[in-house]
């Protein structure tokens, strides 16, 4: 989506940046991994397919992807490359309603899981959809034996909705949007190209 192609978002531990072209081969590298596969139910790409799934997502009108970068790393590294962590992503999901949409998130190495940069970059990417956007529902679908992604989820106010046995997950809709005002008062949003003048 190309709403959010000059759009970085500044937290306490991560920042969010766009998913631009120079970040792909790392994102590869990363979805080389059988668990990530199956934690994400993705299929293994080409360098060249993920080359071409980059462009299309910034061009997708129903999809938004930001790049999470650890900010301490950020801030003194100075190198998006290194400071990667993971993704996240918010999918309009009913053509019918464009208020409505699925949100999901990956950590990609488990030595960054458990630092609070998942919940941060949730919360963030939940108020700027909300802003940016106007979502009005928002769901995820988390792998039935996922449980960290449960606890996850419910801490940020998701309650559970349904479950398929079939592709073996659980749905989870976000009914309270109120605290996110307060959850995401710290978070700066800056323009991406300035983004290393603006770190302090």
């Amino acid at each position: 989506m190309k709403l959010n192609e000059n759009v970085a978002l500044v937290g306490k531990k991560v920042i969010l940046v766009p998913y631009k072209e120079h970040h792909v081969l790392k994102y590869h590298d990363w979805m080389k991994s059988e668990e990530l596969q199956k934690l994400t139910a993705s299929e293994p790409l080409s360098v060249e397919d993920e080359y071409a799934m980059q462009n299309s997502w910034h061009i997708d009108n129903d999809k938004l992807t930001f790049i999470v970068l650890s900010r301490e790393v950020y801030t003194r590294a100075g190198n998006e490359i290194d400071s990667m962590v993971g993704d996240v992503n918010i999918f309009l999901n009913d053509f019918d309603d464009r208020t409505s949409a699925e949100i999901e998130i990956m950590i990609a190495n488990p030595g960054d899981r458990c630092q609070g940069y998942g919940r941060e970059a949730l919360t963030m990417m939940l108020a700027y959809a909300v802003d940016a956007l106007k979502m009005t529902k928002i769901t995820a679908k988390i792998g039935s034996e996922n449980t960290a992604s449960k606890q996850l989820f419910t801490k940020l106010k998701f309650d559970w909705l349904s479950s398929n046995d079939v592709f073996r997950e659980d749905t989870f809709q976000l009914n309270e949007f109120d605290w996110l005002i307060d959850a995401a008062n710290h978070v700066k949003h800056v323009e991406y190209d300035e983004l290393l003048n603006k770190i302090e």
